[in-house]
């Protein structure tokens, strides 16, 4: 029986991370695991050829356009990438983050992203970026951990 998501959403103060990423394309959700599998390969197979540490989980970070969804898939590195092929350098930024945890299907995701705009809405803040998930389990896992992260601030009185 799957487990109901109570989403406690924290606030933290992360340091900005270096990345290594392959960035495309999805028309539509059901397009972002595909993608998702080949683009880790590829960084994976980058990182250790030129034998960076990763450091943390992979990651995925969507921006919704008119035609789907752009997608950044990758992990963060110690040390300097040198762009080879489709992967890239970048950066997961830095400062005040609202986070929660989504435990199950990743098809349930989205009420963590919900719960987290919400949290920040009535809390007094707003999203400055565009929000990104790391996996914590191999999709494998029965009920796998996705910890979702929101770039925030304090909302101006206006």
């Amino acid at each position: 029986m799957a487990r109901a998501n109570v989403y406690e959403v924290t606030l933290a103060d992360l340091p900005e991370q270096r990345t290594a990423v392959v960035c495309g394309h999805a028309d539509t959700s059901e397009g972002i695991g595909d993608f998702l599998g080949g683009a880790y390969g590829e960084v994976m197979g980058l990182v250790g050829r030129q034998n960076l540490r990763p450091a943390g989980m992979p990651f995925g970070r969507y921006r919704i356009t008119a035609d789907g969804f752009d997608i950044e898939a990758g992990i963060g590195v110690e040390g300097d990438l040198r762009p080879e092929g489709r992967v890239e350098a970048s950066t997961l930024p830095g400062g005040r983050t609202a986070r929660t945890m989504h435990i199950g299907a990743y098809s349930g995701v989205a009420a963590a992203y919900e719960a987290v705009a919400s949290w920040l809405k009535d809390n007094g803040h707003v999203s400055t970026d565009a929000p990104w998930e790391c996996y914590l389990d191999e999709p494998s896992v029965s009920e796998p951990r996705t910890e979702v992260f929101f770039p925030c601030r304090e909302a101006l009185n206006t």
